[in-house]
């Protein structure tokens, strides 16, 4: 299992941007996936996530109404808009798939929302 993410970086806030996460080594089409993320000295936390076919979708309290996730099942690909930024969503972001009873990880990608 390989989940590498892209699209981060520094955003002012108020701003935008999207996270990608390319998913490979599994059968992507039949599993949630999610993204959490990780503020410095905090837990990981569940940011959001989207059922394999269904289109269902959870969010966290905290982004909901500003992040949308989605998915593209021909591209293996989870995506994360992230829309109306605060400095409180900076953090390392990461994608997450629960497969054979583990959960994988990506390498993370930096979102750092600052003037």
């Amino acid at each position: 299992v390989q989940l590498v993410e892209s699209g981060g970086g520094l955003v002012q806030p108020g701003g935008s941007l999207g996270l990608s996460c390319v998913a490979s080594g599994f059968t992507f089409s039949s599993y949630d996936m999610s993204w959490y993320r990780q503020a410095p000295g905090k837990g990981r936390e569940l940011v959001a996530r989207i059922a394999d076919r269904s289109g269902w979708m959870q969010y966290a309290d905290s982004v909901k109404g500003r992040f949308t996730i989605s998915r593209d099942n021909a591209k293996n690909t989870v995506y994360l808009q992230m829309n109306s930024l605060k400095p409180e969503d900076t953090a390392v972001y990461y994608c997450n798939v629960a497969y054979m009873m583990r959960d994988y990880w990506g390498q993370g990608t930096q979102v750092t929302v600052s003037s």
